[in-house]
């Protein structure tokens, strides 16, 4: 005969309270997550602290499934283990996304079954008054993926999405139990996994801002304070001013290469293991963490080295046009900074090859401060298959919503479509991809601008992609003998220093001739040709007998008609 289960009241809470009594926030050892604590315990904890008759008498059901999304890093799964600390329940089930799949058939959805087995147990012995059993999901995109995506042909991976499907919310209904998935592609899992009734509490962990990123620099060090190790110049503050865009993880691999560097002061010059003087009272100093900043960058900030290598010599702003496109440029920038109405923005420059476009670009985009800037050109793309580029777009434009301030370079639109002029022949899935995501806003919360470069207006206009720009700059050739000679003084091929504000005389004669051996050549005063050029030429006159002969001779031969 079955034994009657017992009604839940309304005044007697659970025997095991599920919330520890002596629990504080701080023991977790998470920091930066305040918000996202508050919302994970309202929504799945909250009701299970009322008596069970309060919630019934209410007719809600407990939360059964949370999912963690965000990038990678920012604590997922270090929240997800340490949820267990605060709560009387059972220990957690933690399993990462792959050990599920089975090579024998129908062994992949029993290990499923069997993750709900002993919930499935005690609830039918105790009903509502069942402890809480948990189960964790590490990288549940890799087995919980969309059904029909996979194309494998065995089916496999649907049933397992199907057998979780039941578990959670199908006909046998368990109020006992708390599934928590991690994933970095929430745009990856199932949709009917997303619904209410599965994984309802959707919570996404962020990148930390700077309260966040202090928090967690004053837990990680927390150990270095207390032995004296940390040295008293450390500026816990400025370094999380420093760490813009830097995940937990990676404020945690900082600390780590701090360290290493003030342990290396006690290794001897010249040996790799032997040590050198009282390493007894070792100090990690603000020395220690600046030279560590510079080997430790964030995955989801500015791509320093890639915008650098387009920006070698400069900006040279050679002329009025070059002055109102900067301005012109900068003004968008901040607009996006600031508007109260728009989180997204978009701009074209557009003109001749060599112009300087890509240049002024990422040096404006480095000038903006902004904690994430990525350059997306042609280069990264090689040998990619079209489905992989698109695939590739797609993965920078998600990295450029993880930040607050986000600004993106897409260079060369040309060469991302795979654009040729025999034919005309480009790549419509990569040319509709890109229009798509030019398209897309960024989600609430964070901002973005793209600055996209192009060689071929024309070619924009018949494709339809100016719609995609809110805005178009025109960056044209360097066009008469007076920009020319300007570039020659502000960049000093002909000077010793080089420097722009060191000008004499002689340099002044230098110029003049220049200006008039053109003029004779050019009596209008007119020429075309590009600034990129002009750089080139005036690097390699350099090396000539007559370098004042040679800048003109390379100028003429190279100017457009």
């Amino acid at each position: 005969m079955q034994k009657e289960l017992k009604m839940p009241t309304e005044a007697k809470p659970n025997a095991d309270a599920i919330i520890r009594p002596d629990f504080k926030f701080e023991d977790l050892g998470i920091g930066g997550l305040d918000k996202e604590f508050t919302a994970i315990f309202r929504r799945a904890f909250a009701s299970r602290i009322f008596p069970p008759g309060v919630i019934e008498k209410m007719g809600m059901t407990h939360v059964k499934g949370m999912l963690l999304y965000g990038p990678p890093g920012t604590g997922k799964t270090l929240i997800a283990r340490q949820i267990g600390k605060m709560l009387n329940a059972r220990e957690p089930k933690i399993v990462n996304g792959p050990e599920i799949l089975s090579k024998y058939v129908g062994s992949s959805e029993e290990n499923i079954r069997n993750l709900f087995k002993d919930a499935e147990a005690e609830y039918k012995k105790k009903g509502d008054s069942s402890a809480l059993h948990i189960i964790i999901f590490d990288e549940l995109d890799s087995v919980f993926k969309q059904r029909g995506s996979r194309g494998d042909g065995t089916g496999v991976a649907d049933n397992v999405v199907n057998q979780l499907l039941a578990k959670m919310d199908g006909v046998d209904q368990l109020n006992n139990i708390l599934v928590i998935g991690m994933t970095n592609r929430k745009d990856l899992i199932d949709s009917a996994l997303l619904r209410p009734g599965r994984f309802e509490v959707q919570v996404e962990i962020h990148l930390p801002d700077e309260e966040g990123r202090l928090q967690i620099l004053k837990i990680k060090t927390k150990k270095m304070v207390e032995n004296n190790v940390l040295g008293k110049d450390v500026d816990l503050q400025k370094l999380a001013e420093l760490t813009k865009n830097f995940s937990g993880a990676e404020i945690e691999g900082l600390i780590k290469s701090a360290g290493s560097f003030a342990l290396n002061k006690h290794i001897k010059v010249g040996t790799l293991g032997q040590l050198n003087g009282d390493f007894s009272n070792i100090v990690i100093d603000m020395q220690c963490f600046l030279n560590a900043l510079e080997e430790v960058k964030p995955a989801f900030g500015v791509h320093e080295e890639d915008l650098h290598d387009c920006v070698k010599g400069g900006i040279i702003n050679y002329s009025p046009k070059i002055h109102q496109v900067i301005k012109r440029v900068e003004r968008d920038i901040e607009q996006l900074r600031q508007s109260a109405d728009f989180n997204f923005s978009s701009l074209l420059l557009y003109g001749p090859a060599g112009s300087g476009k890509t240049a002024l670009a990422c040096q404006l985009a480095l000038d903006s401060q902004f904690p994430f800037i990525r350059l997306l050109s042609a280069k990264d793309m090689v040998g990619m298959s079209e489905s992989a580029k698109v695939q590739h777009i797609d993965s920078v434009f998600r990295d450029a919503y993880k930040s607050p301030l986000n600004l993106l370079v897409v260079d060369d639109i040309e060469a991302l479509i795979d654009y040729v002029p025999i034919g005309p022949r480009f790549s419509a899935v990569v040319l509709r991809a890109l229009m798509t995501r030019l398209a897309s806003s960024p989600p609430d919360g964070r901002r973005l601008i793209v600055i996209g470069t192009s060689s071929n207006y024309s070619l924009m206009k018949s494709l339809d992609m100016l719609n995609c720009f809110n805005d178009e700059v025109c960056v044209n050739n360097v066009t008469s003998l007076d920009e020319i000679c300007a570039v020659v003084d502000k960049a000093g091929f002909f000077r010793g220093s080089g420097g722009e504000d060191e000008i004499s005389n002689g340099d002044d004669d230098t110029v003049r001739r220049i200006h008039a051996n053109l003029l004779s050549i050019f009596p209008q005063g007119k020429i075309n040709i590009p600034i990129k050029k002009v750089l080139f030429i005036g690097d390699t006159s350099k090396f000539a007998r007559d370098p004042e002969d040679e800048f003109v001779q390379l100028i003429v031969e190279n100017s457009k008609p």
